[in-house]
């Protein structure tokens, strides 16, 4: 028979990591020893305190009931807790507080609570590709606006329009700024939140990275105002715990209410037992530290082989990431390519698979690549190894 697909769905790209993932496994297949910085899954072991505490739960309570879909009175109360402990911030564990399955289904459908068709979304590029495919899905219009050297790598929405301004209801930012790295400071999020409700528009803050820095910790959104703010965490790259999917949102009552309905009608709760775990997880900073001094030598080591290649590098102020310029004449992709090659086998995000293109064209990641700080620490320096012996080749 003949099946016919939906708009949304034929319209979808394939999902950037996707295609990654398919190149390791084509590599791997032939018998290549691939080093991945492609998808950003850190591949720690998950602290002992916190696989404990999941098997200390499901051996407590062998049941194995449906969970509370905005999480428990425990793990909303550790959350606020730890807002408190780590930004200064007091929220409200019962109104300003819920779980999430991590942060991309939360991300992703909160376009839900917020748009109509034809209304706008403001989405950083580059970016993390559920704000505009969320936004899209809702039948909202989206509009790029670059983050990027021209600015500092600071958001820069001077060029959107008015006749956008006035349809826009949700604003996306990144703090800190996932790939760039960029951390904006409490002045540069003041600046942008009074932008925002000077036009009536909710300011959505993807704050997932905020725990893995190397100059000073980043800010919160919620530092400068509840208002009109809601912010996504997750436990994925704090605390390496991608694979549990859980995190949870915070701020404007209003907000989170309505995520709160919207999250009973689309999906369930996180487990109970994952619950458990996030809660030591958010209780426990050791392995936090532990983990950023890990990042924080694997950046050394990329950033000062970069150096020593002649490239133009720019330490990033936080994320696990490195958004390395390219060499003068490729583009993200070809330089990406280029790394595939047997002798090198290194795979990396080429920056278009990141970046949309803006009103005028133009792709802010042309000239980049991702690297994922993902790999261990003697794989990295395997990696730069690899990568420096390929270009003396190639300019000897």
């Amino acid at each position: 028979m003949n099946i016919d697909f939906s708009d949304k769905i034929k319209a979808l790209p394939t999902y950037p990591f996707a295609e990654i993932d398919a190149t390791v496994h084509r590599l791997r297949a032939q018998g290549i020893d691939v080093i991945d910085f492609g998808v950003g899954d850190p591949r720690v072991k998950v602290s002992e305190v916190i696989r404990q505490a999941l098997h200390d739960y499901v051996e407590q309570h062998p049941d194995a009931g449906y969970p509370s879909y905005q999480g428990s009175p425990e793990y909303r109360t550790a959350a606020a807790r730890w807002f408190e402990s780590r930004f200064g911030v007091h929220l409200d564990p019962e109104t300003e507080v819920a779980s999430s399955i991590g942060s991309k289904e939360a991300v992703f459908n909160f376009h839900h609570a917020m748009v109509n068709p034809g209304d706008y979304v403001l989405v950083p590029t580059p970016g993390y590709p559920p704000y505009s495919r969320g936004a899209a899905f809702c039948g909202a219009n989206v509009y790029f606006y670059p983050v990027g050297p021209h600015n500092d790598w600071i958001p820069d929405l001077s060029g959107v329009p008015d006749s956008v301004l006035n349809k826009a209801k949700l604003l996306w930012l990144t703090q800190p700024h996932a790939p760039t790295g960029k951390a904006l400071s409490m002045g540069q999020m003041r600046a942008l939140l009074e932008f925002a409700q000077k036009w009536g528009i909710v300011v959505a803050s993807d704050e997932a990275y905020s725990e893995i820095w190397y100059t000073s910790p980043p800010h919160s959104m919620l530092e400068v105002s509840r208002d009109g703010v809601i912010v996504f965490q997750s436990l994925s790259k704090r605390s390496a715990m991608t694979g549990y999917r859980v995190g949870f949102v915070a701020g404007d009552p209003r907000l989170v209410s309505a995520y709160k309905k919207l999250k009973t009608n689309i999906d369930s709760g996180t487990p109970d037992f994952v619950q458990a775990a996030a809660i030591a997880a958010l209780n426990d900073q050791a392995h936090v530290d532990r983990m950023r001094a890990d990042y924080q030598q694997k950046m050394q080591v990329l950033t000062r082989t970069f150096d020593e290649m002649g490239m133009d590098t720019r330490r990033p102020d936080a994320t696990i990431f490195l958004w390395q310029r390219v060499p003068g004449g490729m583009t993200g992709i070809d330089f990406a390519r280029r790394l595939l090659d047997p002798g090198v086998a290194v795979v990396v995000t080429p920056g278009q698979y990141l970046s949309d293109p803006l009103a005028d064209g133009t792709n802010q990641g042309r000239e980049y690549c991702r690297f994922a700080l993902v790999p261990e620490v003697h794989q990295v320096e395997d990696a730069a190894r690899r990568i420096k012996k390929w270009w003396m080749t190639i300019h000897s």
